[in-house]
């Protein structure tokens, strides 16, 4: 298995929103890999018995590891807190801003609490309770470490997206979310390109979160026509997209993948790197993989070589709106 220690030496990072899941995966592996990393969240320390996580929490295991972490309190929906985040930073590395991972979200009990609810019986505030954070936080964020970034000529924005900002998946503001995070990338990279500072949309593939890993073990997930159960049971590692945003950050080629969607396991493939139990994940367009996940179509799955992979332009026909 690929290692990434010691790759991001002297490199200085924020991760939003790591005191459990994605973020706190990537904050574990930008730290383990040699990087300062500030990680934010709104929960300096867990209450008793919480699955939530926390900022102490999660410094404590990047220091464990032998990496450096300054866990900062910041509530996404301020701006003002938003800024004194990039104040502190700019303030105590002196300017200096190499990574920044906007993952920071507050939707996850809101979006699962209404599943099957057709979003015009959705509570009124759910474009704001999943778009605000979301998407406007990774606005800002962005532009707080460009103006970091641009006059050092260097530096990676990583927005942290899936599949759904290509097709339909969970709700309406879930989605609508999701392609803007991934429009933004795209839209950011053309005025980033010249001053050298690249930007991307990550998609990872089903992620065994802590509040995933809750719901599998009190039956809340369901195999139903999709398969879903299985699929997060054996999702991704919270640490799997760390390690894809530690080789993107130490790669002397990233330009070359500016304002791109990147899936991690087809990461994975290209530089050589598999999830913490060694196992190597299989990208979504994976021919054999999409026919496995339906009952209708499973047999035909078996029959399908694992080396067959949808091509990117007609994966993008799913999302065509023309």
């Amino acid at each position: 298995m690929a290692t990434a220690g010691g790759k991001l030496a002297g490199k200085v990072c924020i991760v939003t929103g790591a005191t459990r899941g994605i973020g706190k995966g990537i904050a574990l592996q930008l730290g383990e890999a040699g990087a300062t990393v500030y990680i934010t969240g709104r929960t300096l320390v867990a209450a008793k018995d919480s699955i939530g996580g926390s900022l102490t929490d999660t410094a404590q295991q990047v220091e464990e590891r032998g990496g450096k972490c300054i866990p900062v309190q910041c509530d996404h929906t301020n701006d003002e807190e938003i800024q004194q985040l990039f104040d502190k930073v700019k303030r105590e590395q002196e300017g200096q801003l190499d990574i920044l991972v906007n993952n920071a979200y507050s939707a996850v009990k809101a979006i699962f609490d209404n599943m099957k609810v057709p979003f015009w019986e959705q509570p009124m505030d759910m474009w704001d309770t999943v778009n605000s954070v979301g998407l406007r936080n990774h606005y800002l964020c962005t532009i707080h470490a460009a103006r970091l970034m641009v006059p050092r000529k260097q530096g990676l924005i990583v927005n942290i997206s899936s599949f759904g900002g290509l097709s339909y998946l969970f709700n309406v503001a879930y989605g609508v979310g999701k392609e803007a995070c991934d429009r933004m990338a795209a839209d950011c990279a053309i005025e980033l390109k010249k001053h050298n500072v690249a930007m991307v949309s990550l998609w990872p593939g089903a992620v065994k979160t802590e509040h995933i890993t809750s719901l599998l073990s009190q039956d809340k997930i369901e195999d139903g026509k999709n398969n879903a159960r299985k699929v997060f049971e054996d999702g991704e590692s919270t640490e799997y997209s760390g390690k894809a945003v530690v080789y993107l950050g130490s790669d002397p080629n990233i330009m070359k993948k500016t304002g791109k969607i990147l899936l991690s396991a087809e990461l994975g493939y290209e530089y050589g790197f598999s999830d913490i139990n060694g196992q190597q994940r299989v990208s979504m367009r994976n021919l054999k993989q999409g026919l496995m996940i339906s009952a209708k179509t499973r047999w035909l799955g078996c029959l399908t070589p694992g080396f067959i992979h949808i091509p990117r332009w007609i994966f993008a026909l799913i999302g065509s709106k023309f």
